[in-house]
């Protein structure tokens, strides 16, 4: 127990020594230049991260790594006032959605806005259902993209082996969240690995959308939900098809290799999350030749070389929320 306390310590000393300052909490996305009004939405765009790799951003704005790589910037130069939330890397699907909701509320008085539109990736995307579901009203559209909607079955191995169980929490919690959380400059920030991998188990996702109903969840594989709820918020969401989709991405590939070896009854996926579980609201595609970290252009923008540019993707949807009055 005293090595794992150490850990966090150990890692803060180290930053410190480094004498690099970090901006914690909410980034508001700033373009030096705007190209055109083509991303420009009517409400501001707010950014939610997923799970253990998710981050805002590492370092700083000038030398640093953004979750979201190259894509907020871009949204930025395209005419759109967009945001990125900093959440805990390792929690429960609630306390990140409280953490979210606080910054959405910041966003909304940066902007003078009254609505958001909601971007979340994996773990984020039923983090920002949690926002919709508790403050609908400051929610113009949500979007999943590779969300873990209705969990992965990856969750329930880890939750129920004795054994991976404990590696990861090891791994994952007592060392890689708190080393994130610290990069991002905010050290304080919670960590429950127990919570949030039950949270991302098909179990615990189905508690979660039993206690948070929303008309958007398809019934089932086959079936749509519902593009725009009763509360009036619009749903959208995509997902990719692949796994080792650029072998030079070796961080990249490793986790996917993995992912798929831990879940071999399930051939749908993107290397952690299932097609069937990211289906949520409008799905906009659902096989594009990208692996979960491609979709948010990581690591570093590497991806296969016949892919589609995940800039653009990100692109193309602000100017869909932009048409459609969002």
């Amino acid at each position: 127990m005293k090595t794992k306390k150490m850990i966090p310590a150990l890692l803060l000393s180290l930053v410190g020594l480094s004498q690099l300052t970090y901006a914690s909490g909410l980034i508001d996305v700033e373009a030096k230049y705007v190209n055109t009004n083509y991303a420009q939405t009517k409400y501001p765009i707010v950014m939610a991260h997923g799970f253990a790799l998710g981050f805002s951003r590492i370092g700083t704005e000038h030398f640093g790594l953004d979750q979201f790589y190259q894509i907020t910037p871009d949204l930025a130069r395209n005419g759109a006032r967009v945001f990125v939330a900093q959440m805990s890397p390792v929690e429960s699907t609630v306390v990140r959605g409280e953490q979210l909701l606080q910054q959405v509320e910041t966003a909304l008085a940066i902007t003078g806005k009254d609505k958001v539109n909601l971007i979340g990736h994996s773990h984020g995307g039923p983090t920002v259902r949690y926002v919709e579901a508790i403050a609908p009203k400051k929610v113009a559209s949500l979007t999943a993209v590779a969300g873990s909607i209705k969990g992965s079955p990856l969750g329930d191995t880890f939750v129920n082996s004795k054994v991976l169980n404990s590696v990861a929490k090891l791994v994952i919690g007592d060392i890689l969240a708190p080393a994130i959380s610290i990069m991002e400059g905010n050290p304080s920030l919670s960590v429950n690995y127990e919570q949030s991998m039950y949270d991302l188990s098909v179990k615990g996702s189905l508690e979660f959308n039993q206690t948070f109903p929303s008309a958007a969840i398809p019934k089932d594989c086959n079936s749509n939900g519902s593009s725009q709820t009763a509360n009036g918020v619009y749903h959208y969401s995509w997902i990719g098809s692949s796994k080792v989709t650029n072998v030079l991405d070796i961080l990249d590939t490793a986790i996917v290799v993995l992912g798929t070896a831990i879940m071999p009854n399930e051939r749908n996926h993107d290397g952690l999350v299932p097609i069937c579980s990211a289906k949520y609201g409008k799905v906009i595609r659902d096989n594009y030749n990208l692996n979960h970290f491609d979709e948010v252009n990581q690591i570093l923008g590497l991806k296969g070389f016949f892919a589609p540019d995940p800039v653009s993707i990100f692109r193309q949807h602000a100017n869909r929320l932009k048409i459609q009055g969002l």
